[in-house]
C-alpha cells in the first residue's frame, strides 16, 4: 500500500509517502534561493512534500535563515520550489509555521517583535548568527489586537502559498510553536477569551484554521499537531485528551482536508496513547497523516491496518534524497549527519548522492 497511489481530496499523490516538515535553515534574509529550490526537487518522488517551518509573520520568524511567505520576493522565490516539485511528479504543502515566544530578538528584521500568549520565556537556547547560542527572548504577551492581527497574516500568507504554486498548507500546530502554545495550558497562562479553559484555548487554533478555509478552501488546508509533545516546553496536562479531542472534531466539521498527528516516542517523548490515536483518527472525516519513526514495514503494517492514510518520513529523507526509491527496492538507507541539520550551505543538504547517482560514479 505504501508506494500506491492516493487522493488527497482533489489532489493526486503518487504514492502515500509524505516527505515530512523540517527546518534545515538555509534561506538568507529569509528567501529560499537556489539551494532551496535543489534540495526539494530532489525529493520530487515523495507523494507529498511537507516544507520546513515558513513564517507568515517577520515576527514569527525566530530562528535563524528560516522562511518566510509574507512578501512578493518570497512568493516568487517559493514559486521556482514548487515549479520544480511539479516537474518532478510531487505535490507540495507549505508548512506555515508562526514561532511564537520561540524565538530570538537578533534573528527578527527589525521592527519584529518576539510574541507568545503570554510573557513567560521559552526554556532553554537559541542560535543567533550574531552571537551564538543565547536565551530565548522574552515574549510580549499579545493583545487581542495582536491575535486579530496574527490570524489575519496567516489568512494572507494562504493566498499567498496559491499564488506560489503549493498545493495547499499546513497550519503548525505541534511542537511548541505560537498555535500550540495557545493550545497548551502549561504555556498559555491567560484568563481572557483565549485562555482559562479548554474551548478557550481552542478557539486561536480553529479562528487561524477558519480564515484560511475562507482564504483557499478547506480542500487546501491541512494541520499538524501533537497532544504529547514536550518540545518548547508544552507537555501533556490533564485533560489533553478531550481538548484535543474537542480540537479534532471541530477541524473535520470545518473540512480541513488532513490531520498530521505527531508522536515523537522515537526521539525520547512519550509515546500517544494507540486509543487515543484511534480516537483522534474516528473523529476526523479525511485524510489521517501519521509521523514518527517509520521504516518501510512498519509503514506498511500501520496503513494495511487502516490506522493511517499516508506515512511521514523525516529524517530519512535529508540523507536519502530518493528514498521511496530505496524502500521500494529493500536498499539501505544513508544515515545523516546531525551536525549540518541547521547550517549554511550545501554541507548536509543537497550533496547527499541517490543510488542511481552512485550507480553512475561506481
Amino acid at each position: 500500500m505504501l508506494f500506491e497511489s492516493f487522493r488527497l481530496d482533489g489532489i493526486h499523490l503518487e504514492n502515500r509517502i509524505v516527505m515530512a516538515p523540517m527546518t534545515r535553515s538555509r534561506s538568507t534574509n529569509n528567501t529560499p534561493g537556489p539551494l532551496v529550490v535543489q534540495y526539494y526537487e530532489q525529493r520530487a518522488t515523495a507523494g507529498l512534500i511537507i516544507t520546513e517551518g515558513t513564517s507568515p509573520s517577520p515576527n514569527g520568524l525566530g530562528y535563524a535563515r528560516i522562511p518566510g511567505l509574507y512578501s512578493e520576493e518570497q512568493v516568487q522565490a517559493w514559486r521556482l520550489v514548487t515549479d520544480a516539485v511539479h516537474k518532478g511528479g510531487g505535490k507540495i504543502f507549505v508548512q506555515l509555521m508562526h514561532a511564537g515566544r520561540v524565538g530570538h530578538q537578533a534573528n527578527l528584521p527589525a521592527g519584529a517583535r518576539v510574541i507568545g500568549p503570554s510573557l513567560e520565556a521559552c526554556p532553554g537556547e537559541m542560535w543567533t548568527d550574531k552571537d551564538g547560542l543565547q536565551p530565548h527572548t522574552a515574549p510580549v504577551a499579545m493583545t487581542e489586537s495582536d491575535i486579530a492581527q496574527a490570524i489575519a497574516e496567516y489568512a494572507t500568507a494562504a493566498k499567498l502559498a496559491i499564488k506560489a504554486g503549493f498545493d495547499g498548507i499546513e497550519l503548525h500546530a505541534a511542537n511548541g510553536y505560537l498555535i500550540e502554545q495557545f493550545l497548551n495550558p502549561n504555556i498559555n497562562k491567560r484568563s481572557d477569551a483565549y485562555g482559562g479553559s479548554a474551548d478557550a484555548r481552542n478557539r486561536f487554533t480553529l479562528e487561524v484554521a477558519q480564515a484560511c478555509v475562507t482564504a483557499i478552501g478547506a480542500d487546501k488546508v491541512g494541520i499538524r499537531i501533537s497532544p504529547y509533545g514536550v518540545f518548547n516546553g508544552t507537555g501533556a496536562f490533564d485533560i489533553v485528551e478531550a481538548q484535543f479531542l474537542a480540537l479534532t472534531k471541530k477541524m473535520s466539521d470545518m473540512g480541513l482536508v488532513y490531520l498530521h498527528l505527531v508522536d515523537h516516542s522515537a526521539m525520547g517523548a512519550p509515546p500517544v496513547p494507540p486509543e487515543f490515536k484511534q480516537e483522534l483518527r474516528a473523529s476526523f472525516a479525511r485524510t489521517f497523516i501519521a509521523v514518527g519513526g517509520f521504516d518501510a514495514k512498519s509503514a506498511e503494517k500501520v496503513l494495511k491496518a487502516n490506522e493511517a492514510d499516508l506515512i511521514a518520513f523525516g529524517r530519512p529523507f535529508i540523507s536519502n534524497p530518493d528514498l521511496v526509491a530505496r524502500m521500494k527496492s529493500g536498499a539501505a538507507l544513508a544515515v545523516p549527519e546531525m551536525s549540518t541539520f541547521y547550517t549554511p550551505g550545501e554541507k548536509g543538504y543537497t550533496d547527499y548522492p541517490s543510488l542511481v547517482t552512485n550507480s553512475v560514479q561506481a
